[in-house]
């Protein structure tokens, strides 16, 4: 053991030991600690264990009033006590420190050997995964090669925070949410973003970065070959797997990376393991918030094995498109008249919308919802009040009327696609902020991407997209149309399809689960009915009995509706305690949503397997619009509507899964209901 210290300070520590306490409890008072007085033997211990010489125990003898600071060949810690299992024989390096008033204080570094290898500790799979076993080597490349192709992640480099780790990265990998793996985990700084190399080039340049070896041969070693960053070249190194933490130690050589951050990470070698498989692998640094300037991160690397790449083939993709309703030309071409004049939206005048037409930014449900970085709130609004764009199905002629009144007459074409092409006329503004724009692409042309219909389904909207040119996404505006005339009582329709009428669960298609924006769903019109087997944890004949007994009817009461709600109520065991259960009260309609509020819960499913389903709506406040408890949104699925719902009957909506309350996911969950014989 290195155990060279000065004497003077041997001595005053000695002196403080004989007047104050033993080795094992150890511990300086209020005196500063020196770095002389970080000494092994005194300040620590190095113990071989008895039985096992390749289990290596670490120990601070400073008393817990200090914060041992450890660094050790399998990485960092700050407990009292640190077990090393060290699989190799070898000469090892360790230093001791303590946090102190002062500031971190740490000792000389000293060495410990460790004579055998143990083949038991280098058992564990991912010793396997990383080196290929004993005897063998496995290499690894960046997942980025100089014709700037990922092959299995969408980029080389991903952004964690700096407590991140094995456990919160497999979570994110779920679809947990931040909040949640914070809270699950116990940590703070946990966050990620995991950019895609097409849209975000600027992260580093497209080369051939070179490769990593590892190996187990005769012990540990890996072989580094930094073809991007010549001052490197190629390094020769040793590397110690933590199993239990997910966690690697490389001495003498670092992770392959990009060489604009190469100056960024104190050390190269101290890696946490993010990720491992056969295929793949996901090794993080630490970016050092001095070097970088821009702030402490786990800066995350991934890899792909040799095997992987050789034998990858670029994969056929398809790209998804927007999927608009049947009859959707009709829909917006010959509405009440040919001619249809379009203005923007001053509530939601702009998203950006994935190229299934989806919107990526749900919560811009009005002008005050904007984020702050979009410039974008109800006075701007003004910036575009005077815009309108007028197109004639019939003559196919185009009149853009730009925000400052200038008028122009051009012409256009719709083709089956839902791919407007502009002639004569090239629509463009500012929006807000002064870089939000209202353009056309380079061929002077949009894409529909969304319809929008109102209960009545009529077409109450639509967003219009400019596809970016590198991003898989499109910026989107929302056009709605102006056919002039009065104003129309919006709860006409909705008496006119609700009143006198009975609604039952529709026992054939009985729910749903959809996205925020209403779209999805994978059950259908053959799914349920007297099928009670495929989907049992739901829908068996008890559920079935309970939906069958269930009935609303709407009625006209002065200017209002009202509601009468009628079931069979069961108790746990599935056994009746109610027949014919009845309740009334008015039926709040907010057509804008488009929701009904009722003033009691609907269908109770206990006494079946559907028990858990809802009655009510106790997460609505986490939807794009904020809904009370018996609220439920009108939702048009499949191709019922207000003005269909005589035969293809209505959905109600309530909030199943909310990312706002803690979930993996937003989802809204939608019972059927049909007119009753």
């Amino acid at each position: 053991m290195n155990k060279i210290f000065k004497l003077f300070s041997l001595l005053s520590i000695v002196a403080i030991m004989f007047t104050s306490c033993s080795p094992e409890e150890f511990a300086l008072g209020t005196k500063d600690v020196k770095s002389e007085d970080l000494v092994e033997g005194i300040a620590f211990k190095i113990e071989h264990d008895a039985t096992n010489p390749n289990i290596v125990y670490l120990t601070s003898l400073m008393g817990t009033q200090y914060t041992p600071l450890w660094n050790h060949p399998q990485g960092r810690s700050q407990e009292q006590k640190v077990t090393l299992k060290m699989p190799f024989a070898g000469t090892y390096n360790v230093q001791f420190g303590v946090q102190t008033r002062g500031g971190v204080v740490y000792g000389d570094t000293v060495t410990f050997n460790v004579e055998n290898m143990y083949a038991e500790f280098v058992s564990d799979p991912m010793w396997t995964l990383i080196s290929g076993g004993a005897g063998q080597e496995k290499t690894w490349y960046l997942d980025l090669d100089a014709n700037a192709v990922s092959r299995y992640f969408i980029g080389p480099l991903y952004f964690y925070g700096t407590e991140d780790n094995w456990k919160s990265a497999a979570l994110y990998a779920e679809g947990k949410s931040g909040d949640y793996v914070k809270e699950t985990l116990g940590i703070t700084d946990s966050w990620h973003w995991d950019p895609d190399y097409k849209g975000n080039s600027w992260l580093m340049s497209a080369v051939d970065f070179g490769s990593m070896t590892f190996n187990l041969k005769g012990g540990a070693n890996v072989v580094v070959e930094h073809t991007s960053i010549p001052s490197l070249g190629t390094q020769t190194g040793k590397y110690l797997i933590d199993t239990e933490n997910y966690s690697m130690k490389i001495q003498d050589a670092g992770i392959l990376h990009d060489s604009g951050r190469n100056g960024v990470v104190l050390n190269w070698g101290d890696i946490k393991i993010l990720s491992l498989t056969e295929n793949t692998m996901q090794l993080a640094v630490l970016r050092d918030a001095a070097l970088s300037g821009e702030g402490a991160c786990l800066l995350v690397y991934n890899f792909i094995s040799k095997d992987y790449k050789d034998s990858w083939t670029p994969p056929v993709t398809v790209e998804p498109e927007p999927t608009l309703p049947d009859g959707w030309q009709t829909d917006i071409s010959q509405t009440v008249s040919k001619s249809v004049k379009w203005v923007l939206s001053p509530s939601t005048p702009f998203n950006w919308a994935n190229l299934d037409g989806s919107l990526m930014n749900t919560g811009w449900t009005s002008a005050d919802k904007y984020d702050s970085w979009t410039g974008y709130n109800a006075a701007a609004a003004a910036n575009f009040a005077n815009f309108s764009l007028t197109l004639n199905s019939e003559t196919n002629t185009a009149v853009y009327v730009a925000p400052d009144g200038k008028s122009t007459t051009g012409s256009y074409t719709l083709d089956n696609k839902g791919v407007y092409t502009f002639a004569g006329i090239t629509p463009n503004f500012v929006i807000c902020g002064g870089w939000v724009t209202l353009a056309t692409t380079d061929a002077n042309q949009w894409r529909i991407t969304k319809i929008e219909k109102d209960p009545t389904g009529a077409v109450s909207g639509m967003w219009v997209g400019k596809r970016d040119p590198l991003k898989p996404e499109y910026m989107v505006y929302h056009l709605i149309p102006q056919l002039g005339g009065g104003t129309v009582d919006p709860l006409a329709a909705w008496k006119k399809a609700l009143v006198g009428k009975t609604f039952k669960p529709d026992i054939a298609w009985f729910v749903d689960w959809l996205n925020f924006d209403l779209s999805g769903g994978w059950t259908s019109a053959t799914t349920f009915g007297t099928d009670y087997t495929s989907n049992s944890w739901v829908w068996t004949q008890k559920t079935s009995d309970i939906a069958k007994s269930a009935s609303i009817k709407f009625e006209a009461s002065g200017s209002d509706i009202k509601a009468t709600f009628t079931q069979d109520l069961y108790d746990a065991g599935g056994n009746v305690t109610t027949a014919g259960y009845t309740v009334s009260g008015k039926v709040t309609i907010k057509p804008d949503v488009p929701s009904l509020t009722f003033e009691f819960p609907l269908v109770n499913y206990t006494g079946s397997p559907g028990s858990w389903l809802n009655t009510t709506n106790p997460k609505g406040a986490n939807w794009t619009t904020p809904l009370t408890l018996n609220e439920w949104i009108f939702v048009s699925h499949g191709s019922s509507s207000l003005g269909t719902i005589d035969t293809d009957g209505f959905w109600l909506g309530c909030v199943s899964n909310a990312t706002g309350a803690g979930d993996s996911k937003n989802e809204v969950l939608g019972f059927h209901f049909v007119l009753a014989n």
